[in-house]
């Protein structure tokens, strides 16, 4: 079934531009906080061992391409979808489709990592149904927020932002002063493979990819040609600097073998130490930088569920801006209600590293649509950079990561060629 726009159809209703610099900001950090400092650093120890430092590093070199790549798309082109609009307009349908498709399902993903971490800290020894309760009513809460208005959610998210700096600060503190924290922990780089820093740098890639968040919200950012370019590389650089002094002292405490088997690695770093009185703080700070993570990763993925219904890639009743409230309320509803389910029958490191893959994909369409935009060889370096790293460090994930990446892509791709089949008219008999 096609779900085209005639010259029947009522104007496309357009979304609200009330997001300034600080809320682009603190939107991209509200994503990214939340998701790789409590979550990815467990599995890119079981992966790399210490060697993590160094898949955060590779992580971050791809993550500032990445950046620099949608900075400089999201100015030309400032409406929601992100990567979904850069891939049609400057590679053609097909792939503007597939970057959508890999962001939607990837992120999808991703806001049923962020549930699962939010269960991991606040509820580590529940049973599976109450962990069940748990995530549906989580989902349900920030579903209904989100759909009486972004203000709203940008204001909460700012607050959700302080209250996890403060956590991740006494949380370095309580990791290096604890008593247990040595640096023999940083040496036993030995026996690390080149294969487990690279699936380390996949793993963690999932942690800097909230700042896309800000170029999905284009169509909601005041003077977005000025704005996103500038709150991608601040919001990237602040990351940063922050995922660098928790990654070092979370080794430090706990080891790589330690860090690799807690489910709640920050919690664990703090609790072997003199410091295990703030275990409690943690693990709230923990939660509430998740519901965090979780309410900008919708935002985005509803964002992009709203363009590519508008262009029929998905059901048109997705494209339904609320009149009052000027949200694509049907699209976070229907969006919500598949991070609830997913959430209810996936394990947390398993859509980390799905979410991965997808999301990889998206950004190798961003980097392939950047490197059109300038012919000169210097202003292609970052974007061909940043397309090589998404490849190697996504097939560099665990197998079944791979694997069901694979798979879904490839289901996009069969629901892409059977619309234009049937869509193709048919030849005249001669």
């Amino acid at each position: 079934m096609d779900f085209e726009v005639t010259a029947a159809d009522p104007p496309t209703p357009r979304l609200t531009r009330r997001l300034g610099l600080t809320d682009a900001i603190v939107i991209g950090l509200g994503s990214m906080l939340g998701a790789g400092v409590f979550s990815a650093l467990a599995p890119a120890a079981q992966a790399a061992g210490p060697g993590l430092l160094i898949g955060l590093a590779i992580a971050a070199v791809i993550a500032y391409c990445n950046a620099t790549s949608s900075a400089r798309l999201a100015a030309r082109y400032p409406d929601s979808g992100g990567t979904y609009v850069y891939g049609r307009e400057r590679l053609g349908p097909f792939w503007g489709y597939l970057a959508g498709w890999g962001f939607v399902v990837g992120k999808t993903a991703s806001c049923a990592a962020m549930v699962l971490t939010v269960v991991a800290y606040a509820a580590p020894t529940a049973d599976r149904w109450v962990r069940t309760v748990i995530v549906i009513a989580v989902v349900a809460a920030l579903t209904v927020l989100n759909y009486f208005g972004v203000q709203k959610s940008a204001w909460l998210t700012r607050v959700i932002v302080a209250i996890t700096l403060v956590v991740l600060v006494l949380t370095v503190i309580g990791c290096l002063t604890g008593g247990t924290a040595t640096s023999d922990h940083l040496l036993l780089i030995t026996g690390t493979s080149i294969g487990g820093v690279l699936q380390a740098g996949g793993l963690l890639f999932f942690a800097f990819a909230g700042y896309a968040r800000i170029a999905t919200l284009g169509e909601e950012v005041r003077d977005p040609a000025r704005t996103i370019p500038r709150a991608i590389p601040i919001a990237l650089s602040i990351v940063l600097v922050i995922y660098a002094a928790v990654a070092v002292a979370a080794l430090l405490a706990l080891g790589p073998a330690g860090l690799a088997a807690a489910a709640d690695p920050l919690a664990q770093a703090v609790a072997v130490g003199s410091w295990s009185w703030m275990v409690p703080v943690v693990r709230v700070g923990a939660a509430v930088a998740a519901l965090g993570s979780f309410l900008a990763l919708l935002l985005g993925v509803s964002r992009t569920t709203l363009a590519m219904a508008r262009d029929g890639h998905l059901p048109k009743m997705l494209a339904a801006v609320h009149p009052r409230y000027g949200v694509p309320h049907r699209a976070e509803i229907t969006v919500g209600i598949v991070v609830a389910v997913l959430a209810s029958l996936v394990d947390l490191r398993g859509a980390i590293g799905f979410s991965s893959f997808a999301v990889l994909a998206y950004y190798a369409v961003a980097n392939a649509s950047a490197w059109t935009l300038h012919s000169g060889i210097s202003r292609r370096i970052v974007p061909a950079l940043g397309l090589a790293g998404c490849v190697i460090i996504a097939f560099s994930l665990p197998i079944g990561s791979v694997i069901s990446g694979v798979i879904v892509l490839g289901i996009g791709m069969l629901w892409w060629a059977t619309r234009h089949l049937i869509r193709r008219p048919a030849q005249p008999v001669e």
